[in-house]
């Protein structure tokens, strides 16, 4: 993007950058955001590979920029959102967008995000993927969630499992997030319904390769969330 086109930061925000075996990526999607004026929160979901080396490597360059959270086992998604979220509370945070840290997210795309909160025309903002360009058992597996996620938590939405999402800091405190895992991306929907917040969609970009493809929404990821989805209606 053009640097003339890029809207004015005016806000404090902080990127969630969940984490989990991202040795590969961390460093570069990390000073990507860093080099755009975002602050960073690292959150280490428990990874068994160099990730927390990496992390630690940026906090020390980033000084002031950039933090790390680890969590000592890997809790999972839901987890690795809920820390992110408080710690950028815990900083002031204005806005919190939260990302991923595999690479398959377009750095750009955070030029999206945050001016419709900044200009107070949102409290939260979804990017979604363009469903077409999307391999196909991906694109079967989120279809499916979209319904789930309606069926479960009654709001219909273009792109429920969607890694890209941006919160004013009022609206964050507001989310009682419980799950602890991939559910956690329907559960935020059912949250932006239950608390009445209002939510605009944006497009965005996703880069897919094998590595990404094999991490998203596949129908074994679907199946867990559904269970869980049931679970907590039983009880």
């Amino acid at each position: 993007m053009n640097k003339e086109n890029i809207p004015p930061i005016r806000s404090k925000i902080y990127i969630i950058l969940s984490c989990y075996n991202e040795e590969k990526t961390l460093e570069e999607v990390t000073s990507e955001l860093v080099e755009r004026g975002f602050y960073v929160l690292i959150i280490d979901d428990g990874s068994m590979d160099n990730s927390p080396v990496i992390a630690r490597k940026l906090v020390r360059k980033y000084r002031g920029k950039v933090w790390h959270y680890r969590h000592a086992i890997n809790i999972g998604l839901g987890g690795a959102i809920q820390t992110g979220i408080k710690a950028a509370l815990s900083k002031d945070a204005d806005i919190i967008i939260t990302f991923d840290a595999d690479g398959q997210h377009n750095p750009d795309d955070l030029y999206n995000m945050y001016p419709p909160l900044q200009n107070h025309e949102a409290d939260v903002v979804i990017a979604a993927r363009d469903f077409e360009d999307m391999p196909s058992g991906r694109k079967f597996g989120n279809t499916v969630m979209n319904h789930i996620t309606f069926l479960f938590q009654g709001k219909m939405v273009t792109d429920s499992q969607s890694g890209l999402r941006a919160f004013t800091a009022d609206a964050a405190r507001k989310l009682q997030l419980k799950s602890p895992q991939y559910g956690v991306s329907s559960e935020i929907i059912g949250e932006i319904k239950r608390r009445n917040l209002k939510l605009l969609e944006v497009p965005m970009t996703t880069i897919y390769d094998k590595r990404t493809i094999e991490k998203g929404t596949n129908t074994i990821v679907g199946i867990k969330i559904l269970l869980e989805f049931l679970n907590e209606t039983i009880k």
